[in-house]
């Protein structure tokens, strides 16, 4: 099957580790032409960059921005005008957990500091993004949200709340951009084996807990993601819009339930 990629204009953000950078090394190997967004740790970057080099496309750029700084996001889209002139893949991944406290113990500029990066920026991204495929009459926005879009998750309330309204934000741009040709899908991981749950992976009781979860039994892996996020910006999901992909090996089938309610 020809995904129609090769030398499509993929921005990635917080692209330099864990799920994104299995997404940009999917897209490379797809033959498109990627950039790497990064708000730290530029060597990592730069190492993913060079790891991709042989490429179709050759290899990926590096723009750094913090999604959640209006002005940052307005410079990157200007580095991409310089370096491609738009752009037709956006992966809107960035984003953070937050610290574990219930509400009434969070902290409201910890809690804020959630929502601006994993909503907030996705808007400022989308919103460039928009800017450039409505134009061109073509693009997609593909964004990374999570099972806790609809399972809640004690303690983190404010992750919760950015990932349901990430989807909920995504099918209505679908809903706007649908008529000038542009797509807009969400993409939800369930538990996927990366640095950033480490501690519970690695943990024995944790992961039986995890297993208890899931119904096929595993964990995700970042490629599991990453080659799904593929498909889903590839000609071949043109039909597809404004509905969010599950990819959590089952976690959202309730398996508590599969013994009787």
């Amino acid at each position: 099957m020809d995904l129609h990629l090769e030398q499509k204009r993929v921005l990635v953000t917080g692209g330099s580790s864990g799920l994104g950078a299995a997404i940009v090394k999917a897209f490379a190997d797809a033959g498109a032409r990627v950039a790497i967004n990064y708000r730290s740790k530029p060597e990592a970057a730069a190492a993913l960059a060079d790891a991709c080099r042989h490429t179709a496309a050759g290899r990926p750029i590096t723009v750094h921005a913090d999604i959640a700084d209006a002005q940052a996001v307005d410079g990157m889209f200007e580095a991409l005008d310089q370096a491609w002139g738009g752009i037709d893949v956006l992966v809107n991944n960035a984003g953070i957990d937050g610290e574990h406290a219930l509400a009434w113990e969070a902290d409201a500029q910890a809690w804020g500091r959630v929502i601006d990066v994993n909503l907030k920026g996705a808007f400022l991204c989308a919103h460039h993004a928009l800017r450039r495929m409505v134009p061109q009459r073509s693009g997609v926005i593909l964004n990374t949200t999570s099972v806790h879009e609809t399972i809640a998750w004690s303690g983190y309330s404010a992750y919760c709340a950015s990932k349901a309204g990430l989807t909920m934000m995504g099918r209505t741009l679908a809903q706007e951009a649908a008529p000038h040709g542009v797509r807009v899908l969400s993409l939800a991981p369930g538990a996927i084996r990366t640095p950033i749950n480490r501690d519970v992976w690695e943990d024995p009781e944790g992961h039986a807990d995890l297993m208890r979860k899931i119904p096929l039994g595993r964990m995700g892996e970042p490629e599991d993601i990453a080659d799904m996020a593929v498909v889903l910006a590839s000609h071949a999901a043109r039909y597809m819009t404004g509905t969010t992909v599950f990819v959590d090996g089952g976690m959202t089938d309730y398996p508590d339930f599969a013994h009787g309610g």
